[in-house]
């Protein structure tokens, strides 16, 4: 799983990874970081 996002998701460093390390609210927040996305946009983004 964790390869699998980390090909969808190419802007978050291995050391973004490891704070993640597997919370989705992490997740979240790193993703709106790096792309740029507002919270509703980034909720919808690791289930699409």
């Amino acid at each position: 799983m964790k390869g699998r996002m980390k090909e969808r998701w190419g802007k978050l460093s291995d050391s973004d990874w490891d704070q993640i390390a597997g919370r989705r609210d992490q997740l979240l927040g790193k993703i709106q970081e790096r792309y740029g996305y507002n919270r509703e946009q980034a909720e919808r983004e690791p289930d699409g």
